[in-house]
């Protein structure tokens, strides 16, 4: 559909023009193409991908809008790929249902689907005297929340099960994971097409307004969008009319919504972004740990943690570098600095020996980098998921997702579930 109306556009639109502030949409795009859908989720990360997939599922015909040229390709594909127990999070928030119920969803689906994943357990470690209490409350806090299995270790007893471990106490979780997330994706979007969902690749929501209580998306290709100058308004090639659209699209949520017309600016939470880099462990025949090792929480994320992938494969991180003056035109287009700077292992070695005494210098190599959707800010306490529909901002057929960092891959099939449930009627 969306293609067949790009196809024709070509022939009479020489380039992107912008408009002004002016909110009579009705006449600046009379001469636009107009398409009707069903259910539009717009962004195919492995949220956005889970969401589609339910939906068609349960009879709705979905669209998947992407502006990258494939799918998962920011946070969802830059991760460390942990399916998380539930300890972190308060009790009856979002993170924490949707997290528990997301990690049984994730495990038997992959089980039932051969997605190559791993229960290995993780153990979160006090290195001080100081940091044992809380330990014992994010034991109180995971038990609360329904995480099964969770048991305080005493020193020994941890490093008898990981010899190069140094910790005086220790919070093992057997239930949490590793999870092959890039063919989690690709499964996901093999049934969501069996269930006749339509994914269109390279297209972008540049915006959208209201109109008689309709949402009108404003489609761009996102070719014709990279030649435009930063922060200008820009002039849609298609206007979509849905009756449902789920924005699911992570790192540029908030600046779509923000270009949503009728949509009221205090409901949009503010936007913060923090980049995480992650280093590999090289020269090292035989990896040091077996299961997940993560020190206590630090301001911006859960510190700098050991990570294994499914060929055993060590790595560390993320670290937290705080990130501004990120433009619009670059967040839709998922145009961000991925560069992993190799002075910043200089931080890592004095985090990482807290717990792991015996890392040789020069043995960590850059990895890669993500970047996290944050809307809470440095020095700020963690936010809960936002999960927007009408009854909060008043748009019918809108459902908004804001701030849904980790856990947001464990949590993706119980997201798509709620989503489901509460807003396709």
């Amino acid at each position: 559909m969306l293609r067949v109306a790009f196809q024709s556009l070509k022939n009479h639109l020489r380039t992107i023009l912008r408009y002004g502030k002016s909110e009579n949409f009705s006449t600046q795009f009379t001469e636009i193409p107009k398409e009707t859908a069903d259910c539009v989720v717009i962004g195919a990360g492995v949220v956005g991908i889970a969401i589609a997939r339910e939906l068609a599922f349960k009879g709705r015909d979905v669209l998947v809008i992407e502006a990258a040229s494939t799918f998962g390709t920011g946070t969802s594909s830059r991760n460390s790929e942990v399916i998380h127990a539930g300890i972190y999070y308060p009790p009856k928030s979002l993170k924490a249902i949707l997290c528990v119920r997301g990690r049984e969803l994730l495990y038997k689906y992959c089980a039932d689907r051969g997605v190559p994943h791993k229960q290995i357990g993780k153990l979160i470690v006090a290195t001080s005297c100081t940091e044992i209490s809380k330990l014992e409350h994010l034991l109180k806090r995971g038990t609360e929340n329904g995480v099964e299995g969770l048991r305080m270790m005493d020193d020994f007893e941890a490093m008898q099960m990981e010899p190069e471990l140094q910790c005086i106490k220790a919070l093992l979780s057997p239930c949490s994971g590793i999870v092959d997330s890039h063919s989690l994706m690709l499964s996901l979007i093999g049934e969501a097409e069996q269930y006749r969902a339509t994914f269109s690749y390279n297209t972008t929501v540049i915006g959208g307004h209201v109109e008689e209580k309709r949402i009108y998306l404003h489609i761009s290709e996102s070719k014709e969008l990279e030649k435009c100058i930063p922060n200008s308004p820009l002039r849609p090639q298609l206007l979509l009319i849905p009756k449902l659209v789920v924005n699911s699209t992570g790192l540029s949520a908030i600046s779509l919504a923000k270009r949503l017309h009728g949509l009221h600016n205090g409901v949009i939470p503010p936007s913060y972004y923090a980049r995480g880099c992650y280093f590999t462990l090289s020269k090292t025949k035989i990896p040091p740990f077996r299961h997940l090792i993560y020190p206590i929480p630090e301001d911006g994320g859960l510190g700098v943690h050991v990570t294994l992938d499914m060929d055993g494969h060590v790595k560390y991180g993320p670290d937290v570098e705080w990130i501004t003056d990120i433009d619009e035109i670059s967040s839709f287009l998922h145009k961000y600095d991925y560069t992993v700077n190799a002075d910043r292992v200089k931080g890592f070695y004095p985090e990482i020996r807290r717990y792991y005494p015996n890392l040789k210098d020069g043995s960590l190599e850059p990895g890669y980098a993500g970047i996290r959707s944050k809307i809470s800010g440095p020095g700020q306490p963690p936010m809960d998921f936002v999960i927007q529909g009408e009854d909060i901002h008043g748009v019918p057929g809108l459902v908004n997702l804001f701030g849904i960092e980790s856990p947001g891959l464990t949590s993706s099939m119980a997201i798509a579930e709620y989503i489901a449930s509460k807003f396709s009627r």
